[in-house]
């Protein structure tokens, strides 16, 4: 396969001589997040010529291929394997490698991963489950040795695991999964589909706006760096030589080069997942995690292996809505829409989420209410089926979603079990992509926090991810932490049909936003008639279940806040970044043509050919 390495030297060498000459030469760019902010940032916003007159930008149409992610570098990159032979399998994987260049703090191989396969031959869905599992070690009684028990102000997820540090470490899955949904589906290999994330890392590329925003290092160390107690108050050393430029994060168009992760890829390229789980960075890997005071084996990470899971389903208004399964909570989106479809005739008599339109604070407050109740059984139930039994096919029936409706007042906000200091927070990384041949892949990649543990494997390019704290302390929970079982996981993809054919792949990043995002953006489709970029540009809610508080973007809260307010809902203004970053495809029925859209509050876009 030719290299892409002559797309990466200047184009314009005499400018670049002179920056890498220190040049005064500058850029007239500003920046809204300086201070003093530019003059620009007092304009308002233009409008489109003709439809939404807000709607940011086209949704992206192709026939023979297409790929939707937070990065233009990575969509590209994941293009350019689909005009060169590669299938959207492997195409997912080389966008899923660049973004762990071009977009480090939210996914790279120290992660987890999930996706929802369409193979168009077989008319069929796979889902994978790559994510980690505890290290041997991982107890509750060693936590509370270590000063750490359940909190008892947060009855979700999470409760009493440290924020970060070497802790919170489980075993990276994303390489068994790119290597074996490859393996499986792709018509490639690492060889192909590695090589353009090495270039990159090797040659540099220019940091992206919103990335440059969230490249902040988190503090992953306690003041004794070999003691885990009373993490954490400082920031890995190693973090610092990894990702930052002469001790400093990046700024948007700084070049930012990853030697260590071209090294980790071209031993990918050479032994696979064994280049990984066996050999030099498994043994690097154990010798940090050793060295902060971490359970982690050679044996541990030997013997990993992710799983070929059933897709959880239900149907809403004629479609079939396909999700991951536990302990994914993706299925959540699942009984959000059961209970909209069930429960709104009856808090609505008459009326639909059609006809009430997303101007009205009732269809807000329905919602919400809807994700309450979801979030309550998700909450209490999901965690990983191999250690504890989660009772799916109840959850996700119609008469489970009628047996809830009587708990909502359809004109005052529900309270939540009272509690506080829960962790919601989560940065991941979505893309979708889909081929000539019919094929489409939802895939979601993390690191889970930004810059996950906050512990880097020197040499090698990579960040740990902290997936382990999403455990719980409590030992009489379900998803109490125990060694080789895998935690609660926010990670989520879909996919939705009709009559037996495919329809779209959804996936949207960002925490406890996922399953409830997934929800608005589908009803926004399935309900509301948007186009998938429409669906994306629209605004969105986040509710925090522990609590019991409600963010809306801006525009959304100077339109319905004070009502929801008066509803007794707990409204929070806020900008996009809480609400995460959709990624989909759309596969028009009539005509067959590709249909993507790309989320504005990200970097990224969609490219088709």
């Amino acid at each position: 396969m030719q290299s892409i390495r002559f797309f990466l030297s200047c184009a314009l060498p005499m400018l670049c001589a002179a920056a890498s000459a220190q040049s005064p030469l500058q850029s007239p760019v500003q920046s809204c997040n300086a201070q003093p902010k530019p003059p620009f940032c007092a304009a308002v916003s233009g409008d489109r010529s003709q439809g939404w007159l807000i709607q940011h930008r086209s949704e992206v149409m192709a026939r023979n291929g297409i790929v939707a992610t937070s990065q233009p570098l990575a969509a590209q990159a994941g293009l350019d394997i689909l005009k060169r032979g590669g299938n959207a399998v492997d195409a997912a994987v080389a966008t899923a490698a660049m973004l762990s260049v071009v977009e480090p703090m939210n996914v790279g191989p120290g992660g987890d991963m999930f996706a929802i396969v369409y193979i168009a031959r077989e008319n069929k869905l796979y889902a994978l489950n790559a994510s980690g599992t505890a290290p041997s070690g991982a107890t509750v009684a060693r936590m509370k040795l270590l000063g750490y028990t359940r909190d008892a102000g947060n009855w979700g997820p999470g409760s009493g695991m440290p924020e970060g540090g070497i802790l919170t470490v489980t075993v990276p899955g994303a390489v068994w999964g790119w290597d074996e949904v490859q393996h499986r589906f792709g018509a490639l290999t690492f060889k192909e589909t590695l090589q353009p994330a090495i270039d990159y890392a090797e040659q540099g590329f220019p940091v992206s706006e919103r990335i440059a925003h969230d490249w902040r290092l988190p503090r992953g160390l306690p003041d004794n760096a070999r003691d885990p107690r009373k993490c954490c108050t400082r920031v890995d050393a190693d973090s610092i030589a990894t990702w930052y430029i002469e001790g400093k994060p990046p700024t948007a168009g700084q070049i930012h080069r990853n030697p260590g992760l071209a090294k980790t890829f071209r031993i990918l390229q050479q032994h696979g997942r064994d280049g990984f789980y066996r050999g030099e960075i498994a043994q690097a890997i154990v010798d940090k995690s050793a060295k902060l005071g971490g359970t982690m084996t050679l044996a541990d990470l030997a013997s990993y292996h992710g799983e070929w899971v059933t897709p959880a389903t239900t149907s809403y208004h004629g479609y079939d809505v396909f999700t991951l399964p536990p302990p994914a909570q993706a299925w959540a989106a699942e009984e959000i829409l059961n209970i909209l479809e069930v429960c709104v005739p009856k808090w609505a008599p008459g009326q639909t989420l059609a006809t009430l339109g997303p101007a009205d604070p009732k269809y807000w407050h329905l919602f919400v209410e809807a994700k309450k109740l979801a979030f309550n059984d998700l909450y209490a139930f999901n965690a990983d089926p191999n250690f504890a039994k989660v009772p799916l096919e109840r959850l996700l029936s119609k008469a489970h979603a009628q047996a809830l409706c009587g708990k909502v007042d359809p004109d005052r906000a529900t309270v939540t079990k009272s509690g506080a200091n829960a962790k919601s927070d989560g940065d991941t990384i979505v893309l979708s992509t889909a081929d000539r041949d019919g094929n489409m892949v939802a895939w979601v990649n993390s690191l889970y926090d930004s810059f996950g543990s906050g512990i880097a494997v020197p040499g090698y390019g990579i960040t740990l991810h902290d997936r382990g704290g999403l455990f719980t302390l409590d030992p009489n929970s379900a998803n109490a932490i125990a060694p080789h079982k895998r935690p609660y996981n926010t990670l989520s993809a879909g996919f939705v049909m009709r009559d037996n054919r495919p329809l779209m792949t959804v996936t949207l990043m960002g925490g406890d936003v996922q399953a409830q995002g997934i929800a608005q953006v589908l009803v926004n489709i399935l309900d509301l008639g948007a186009n998938v970029q429409a669906a994306s540009d629209m605004a969105r809610f986040r509710h925090t279940q522990v609590p019991n508080t409600l963010m809306l973007e801006s525009q959304l809260a100077a339109r319905v806040g004070m009502q929801l307010q008066a509803m007794g809902h707990a409204v929070k203004s806020t900008n996009g970044t809480p609400m995460g970053g959709f990624q989909a495809i759309m596969v028009a029925p009539d005509t067959g043509v590709y249909r993507a859209g790309s989320d504005h509050r990200k970097d990224g876009q969609a490219v088709g050919y």
